[in-house]
């Protein structure tokens, strides 16, 4: 399958430093390659993938010097995947709710995940306006505050298996992973 991956560009994929999203969308990407998947990431230049990188922006936006308007650089990743889009059997989009317009219209299949918080004002207006957008939630409670959204089901963040060895050593922090 030819699967576009469309990743915020505040960070690098993985990110250097902080990063959830990104960090979470490199371990997709890697995986669908894996498993034999031709996928390609449409993320910042300075990222590092097995996949194919489409670099819309030179660098991670946050980190990133001189300071860039976020919306010049989202303009530039909306219009590589546009241009892109028929290359794909589904495009998978992580970049919050700005890409229904475009999508909505282009006739590929696509889905949003998405990873932050649903209650914020004006997320459920949008929402409400892209009534078949198909929406992926990482909890079933994330989906609380928008339950009108085309929901096609839920998927936990996962870490790789092998990620973190458990050590017994006194140290400064306790982690432990629950389920």
């Amino acid at each position: 399958m030819r699967i576009a991956q469309v990743a915020p560009l505040a960070e690098s994929v993985p990110p250097k430093l902080y990063g959830g999203t990104e960090r979470v969308v490199a371990w997709l990407v890697d995986e669908l390659v894996s498993l034999g998947h031709e996928v390609t990431l449409f993320a910042s230049g300075n990222s590092k993938t097995s996949a194919r990188l489409h670099a819309v922006w030179p660098r991670a936006l946050r980190l990133g010097r001189p300071r860039t308007d976020p919306m010049a650089a989202t303009a530039a990743l909306l219009e590589a995947v546009a241009r892109h889009a028929a290359e794909f059997d589904v495009i998978h989009t992580h970049i919050d709710w700005v890409h229904l317009p475009l999508l909505s219209r282009l006739g590929v299949p696509f889905l949003t995940t998405c990873h932050g918080r649903m209650d914020l004002p004006g997320f459920s207006d949008v929402i409400r306006r892209f009534p078949d957008a198909p929406f992926v939630s990482i909890s079933d409670n994330q989906r609380l505050p928008l339950n009108e959204a085309n929901w096609l089901g839920t998927v936990y963040h996962g870490l790789p298996a092998d990620l973190f060895r458990p050590s017994f050593e006194r140290g400064s922090y306790l982690a432990f992973l629950a389920g």
